[in-house]
């Protein structure tokens, strides 16, 4: 379990865990709101089929308290750079802060696994969500595009609270 202490705004605590046995059904069920879809698929099950088609991307699954409720996954670059994809957060429980804790909690551990020097991610620019979210945890535009979405990145340095 990654734990970074992290809560939502309700008091929830906010960890990541291994997708399991017990757990993978709801977290391929987690959906984003209808208004996400030209952001996101329908289901985070795209994200672990991807991630257990492929070596490159690793899935996690976010808990608030013991209740499986959103995706992530992420990567380690050839460049050496670690990369955060496949957000989502079932949508009831967006707005809840379950999203904004996750995303710390994952940059936060990936600034401490060997040799991190920059976290990076992308988004599609009309994800105005999505920008404002990623902004508001240092995370700033490199000028490169992957396909067709903003790439912005965060030094492990500053993931970390001081």
């Amino acid at each position: 379990m990654i734990d970074h202490g992290y809560t939502d705004r309700t008091g929830r605590p906010v960890t990541l865990r291994e997708v399991t046995d017990d757990t993978w059904r709801a977290v391929a069920d987690v959906a984003p709101l209808d208004g996400q879809r030209d952001f996101a698929p329908a289901l985070a099950a795209r994200y672990l089929l991807l991630s257990s088609r492929e070596d490159t991307w690793h899935s996690l699954a976010v808990h608030a308290g013991d209740v499986p409720l959103g995706h992530v996954m992420w990567a380690r670059d050839e460049d050496g750079s670690y990369w955060i994809g496949g957000v989502l957060v079932d949508g009831p429980e967006q707005g809840t802060g379950v999203g904004r804790a996750a995303a710390r909690t994952l940059a936060e551990w990936l600034a401490g696994r060997d040799g991190c020097e920059v976290i990076r991610l992308s988004y599609d620019p009309a994800n105005t969500a999505a920008a404002a979210l990623w902004t508001s945890l240092g995370f700033r535009p490199t000028g490169e595009a992957e396909d067709d979405e903003v790439v912005v990145e965060l030094a492990a340095s500053a993931a970390v609270p001081g």
